[in-house]
């Protein structure tokens, strides 16, 4: 992997490849940039250049500051804008899922003139206040357990409890016969200090809980105005399809594909969806 300029004290390991109108993809938690091993030789095929980082404080991006903001999506937004400048890439496609759809949300309503458009999954606005029902909060436990520090202590640094720890996640939001592969995830978890860095993002209150908490629809003139499409799965236990109402509330150009029999893991779940609509957009 290649390593960006500094942004932060932070730089981006990222991976480049393939020739025409470029592709970011952006990857979720637990994961790194090999969540898009799917993806990226069919959008190569069909003719896009693809550049996929690991995010700040994953992989082997650097995780050098312990204040939780730098993690945060503002923050690695400004990793993820600086790096397509140094590429010089033209208003790319963003993609991503997990915490890489909100850094991706992010960096549309900050800088939508330097994007072409959107290709994202959960998690979306328009939660709201159902962020706290039963059936959610039974889901999103991890989210508070991730701002204790009694987490370090009980995974960081010990292979046998991140793997434990990540299979119950990658078993558990994926759809009905999907297969994790977890060694490589596992290895790079393990790291002293890696597993930490890795939920700095829900340290510093980015998490669906605390933004879907916080959440107003903005007017008209405010709303997220680069073309979007969201792919939306049957089976993700965090986000069911029932809070896909309000996404028209938050976006002015926005189109929802439900994608059936696949759970939260999208460009490994659901790639060749992915790649027919990022073509699309693009």
């Amino acid at each position: 992997m290649e390593l960006s300029a500094e942004v932060d004290g932070f730089r981006l390991a990222y991976e480049r490849e393939g020739e025409g109108p470029a592709v970011v993809l952006l990857h979720g938690w637990p994961g790194d940039h090999t969540d898009y091993r799917r993806l990226r030789p069919l959008l190569v095929e069909r003719g896009t250049e693809v550049v996929v980082p690991d995010l700040r404080g994953f992989g082997e991006s650097d995780a050098t500051d312990t204040d939780p903001a730098q993690y945060a999506a503002a923050a690695q937004g400004r990793s993820v804008l600086a790096l397509i400048e140094e590429l010089g890439l033209d208003r790319p496609v963003l993609v991503g899922y997990d915490i890489g759809s909100r850094i991706a949300q992010a960096i549309a309503r900050s800088q939508p003139e330097l994007i072409e458009g959107l290709v994202i999954a959960p998690p979306l606005p328009g939660i709201g206040k159902r962020v706290f029902s039963e059936h959610a909060q039974a889901e999103f436990w991890y989210q508070s357990f991730h701002r204790l520090p009694v987490i370090e202590e009980l995974i960081d640094g010990k292979p046998e409890a991140v793997r434990s720890y990540l299979n119950h996640f990658w078993t558990h939001w994926s759809g009905p016969g999907f297969e994790p592969e977890l060694d490589h995830l596992v290895e790079a978890y393990s790291q002293p200090g890696a597993f930490t860095a890795s939920i700095q993002w829900y340290r510093a209150g980015a998490g669906a809980v605390a933004v879907s908490a916080a959440e107003t629809a903005p007017p008209l003139y405010d709303r997220i105005a680069v073309p979007t499409v969201v792919l939306w799965p049957e089976f993700d236990p965090l986000f069911p399809r029932a809070w896909s109402d309000r996404v028209d509330d938050f976006f002015s150009d926005v189109r929802v594909r439900y994608v059936d029999g696949v759970g939260h893991y999208a460009p490994l779940e659901y790639p060749e969806v992915l790649a027919e609509e990022i073509v699309g957009l693009g």
